[in-house]
């Protein structure tokens, strides 16, 4: 049975990947202004630092790292201000190699990264941000590294800025966007700006890829969290359509792929690798089986001679009512995983609690199931 479900949490888990796509995200800026700073501070420590896969070679320079639901686009070996016309040349003949292909192999957003501190914004920087506008990629120019004191930016920083908008670049939100991506341990300075940066790509990205954007940060929970209960309650939808069979986990043919699709998105949104979520899904789902069956039988207790159209129903609502406490108490799950809350017995997860956890959120939103001693 562990198998068993093991190979078909597996179907539904590399099949919600392909589904969520990927976000792929060109940065680009002049050599030592931060951008690997900038994206570890948003989509994980070292993703940027130590690269994040063996990079695909687009042009002579141009490279694509892809991890999962992240795809990074930058440049190697080029310097803006010393070889802008082959770094355009390049980009511009992968933007159209790509208007034909699958939305996420496309680049989606570019983030122009400029030093906040260096007081000098050049005009060759202003003419590739055009470029890149009229390739259609949206463009944020991101001031990196400016120090703020009691809300206030450093005014060298606010200079350039008012520089900058007054060539009125096309750029998102027509100004920079000033960040502090790591805390400074000697100054004691803290990251900040790193939200309104994720946000604003948010804003400007095809609805396509916000599952992928919302799965590749790690800044934005909210963002999580919200991803999630939109596919909770497409799967809940579907489940209550789908029911025309009793509604236990283990029998219910038409119902068990939706879950598990459900489940595995969310694992997804939260970064959880294949072992450790079939792992917590094993434990999990043992204890769904169980209470999905007590919820049918709780429901039909109460018609008489169910079984026709009345218990087709019927059928369709717990159907739903156990997608929606299942999809919820994963998500519970998947939150203290992703966060390093789960318990853990002698240094490995404590299936034991996790299952208990489970069953806990799970009765908060089935209250037709009760304790055997109530």
């Amino acid at each position: 049975m562990t198998q068993w479900f093991t190979d078909a949490f597996r179907a539904e888990f590399e099949k919600q990947a392909a589904q969520i796509g990927r976000f792929n995200l060109a940065i680009f800026g002049k050599t030592g202004v931060g951008k690997s700073t900038l994206i570890n501070a948003i989509f994980g420590q070292n993703v940027a630092a130590t690269g994040i896969g063996d990079p695909v070679t687009l042009d002579a320079h141009l490279y694509l790292d892809t991890r999962g639901t992240l795809g990074l686009i930058d440049t190697r070996g080029l310097e803006i201000g010393r070889d802008d016309g082959e770094l355009i040349k390049e980009v511009t003949k992968y933007v159209k190699q790509m208007r034909s292909k699958p939305v996420h192999e496309q680049i989606h957003v570019a983030w122009y990264c400029v030093r906040g501190m260096d007081r000098r914004f050049e005009e060759v920087e202003a003419t590739f941000i055009k470029t890149l506008h009229d390739l259609g990629i949206p463009v944020l120019l991101v001031f990196t590294q400016v120090p703020m004191r009691e809300g206030q930016y450093h005014p060298d920083a606010v200079e350039l800025a008012r520089q900058v908008e007054a060539k009125q670049l096309p750029i998102i939100g027509g100004r920079p966007f000033m960040t502090y991506a790591m805390r400074d341990q000697f100054t004691g300075q803290p990251p900040h700006g790193l939200m309104d940066v994720l946000q604003a790509t948010f804003h400007v990205v095809p609805e396509a890829v916000h599952a992928a954007l919302a799965a590749a940060q790690t800044i934005d929970l909210e963002a999580k969290a919200k991803a999630a209960q939109r596919h909770i309650g497409a799967t809940v939808a579907a489940a209550g359509a789908a029911a025309a069979v009793p509604i236990p986990f283990s029998s219910a043919a038409l119902l068990v792929p939706l879950q598990l699709g459900m489940m595995g998105r969310i694992a997804h949104l939260y970064q959880l690798p294949f072992d450790k979520a079939a792992l917590l899904a094993v434990a999990s789902t043992s204890v769904a089986t169980t209470l999905g069956r007590t919820a049918a039988a709780n429901a039909l207790k109460f018609l008489p001679g169910a079984g026709s159209v009345a218990g087709g129903v019927i059928n369709a609502s717990v159907a739903s009512g156990f997608t929606l406490a299942t999809g919820q108490a994963w998500l519970t799950v998947c939150q203290k995983a992703a966060g390093g809350q789960l318990p853990k017995l002698n240094g490995v997860v404590d299936t034991k609690a996790v299952r208990d956890m489970f069953e806990s959120e799970f009765r908060k939103r089935m209250p037709t199931i009760r304790h055997k001693q109530d």
